[in-house]
């Protein structure tokens, strides 16, 4: 079975009120298709206005890649929330038992609403962790070890998968924004994109060294010495290509 690695983000290089223009343009659009001829036209008003002064000038694929993407997470979100986020209820107990005990919650008090939360899963079929898109079952092995059967985003039924929900399910690990590099420190974990001739994926990795550079119109332009847990290999990489646990980003963001 080969797997896909999660999507890679789309660019990123848009101004507050060119977001907020196209998210405009998704409300009053419903599902209608966003053709060459209007995201060259909405690309030419970006190009041209005072808050891309001194940027490159936008490309109209650009926008149409954006537009297409929230587009679909949007209507994805719509016509199945439930079925994408609701945990089958050995995960949920699992999850809310993990809750307590890395808060030390004492008895009485309510645990963290898991409802809304994403997960990633790590494959057993090459070691790299993906995007969870639904637990479609649960069961308990001899051992009582819980397991779930969960489907990738972006792969149907035929690539399903049994994982072990205590060593191989847990929530999704994130981007940081290119602002965020200076909270990021020696030692973290963290999965990086891995490329190689046959495949790409999203291995366990940790932070060896890093090297601030000055940012540019192209976002962080730091360097991060990392090094794969799975060969112990090192590569040097740059902010874009890594995702951080929720944990570590709980730490980041009291910084």
């Amino acid at each position: 079975m080969e797997l896909r690695p999660r999507h890679r983000q789309p660019f990123s290089g848009f101004t507050e009120e060119e977001i907020e223009k196209m998210e405009n343009e998704l409300k009053q659009s419903g599902e209608q298709d966003f053709d060459q001829h209007f995201c060259k036209k909405l690309a030419g008003v970006f190009s041209h206005s005072k808050g891309r002064a001194g940027k490159p000038i936008m490309k109209w694929i650009e926008v149409q890649t954006w537009l297409q993407n929230r587009q679909k997470s949007c209507l994805s979100k719509h016509n199945s929330a439930e079925a994408n986020r609701k945990l089958p209820d050995v995960m949920e107990e699992c999850a809310l038992k993990e809750e307590n005990q890395r808060f030390h919650m004492p008895e009485g008090k309510k645990v963290p609403d898991l409802s809304d939360l994403q997960f990633e899963a790590r494959s057993s079929v090459d070691g790299a962790w993906y995007d969870v898109d639904t637990f479609t079952s649960h069961r308990f092995l001899e051992s009582g070890e819980p397991e779930v059967l969960v489907r990738y985003v972006g792969f149907g039924p035929e690539e399903d998968e049994w994982i072990n929900v205590r060593k191989s399910v847990r929530e999704r690990s994130v981007a940081l924004e290119n602002k965020e590099c200076i909270k990021v420190r020696v030692g973290d974990s963290a999965l990086c994109f891995q490329e190689g001739k046959d495949n790409a994926r999203y291995v366990e990795a940790r932070i060896l060294e890093i090297q601030k550079k000055f940012h540019d119109i192209r976002g962080c332009r730091c360097l991060f010495v990392i090094q794969y847990d799975h060969d112990n290999t090192q590569e040097i990489v740059h902010l874009r290509r890594l995702c951080f646990r929720p944990s570590i980003l709980g730490r980041l963001s009291q910084i």
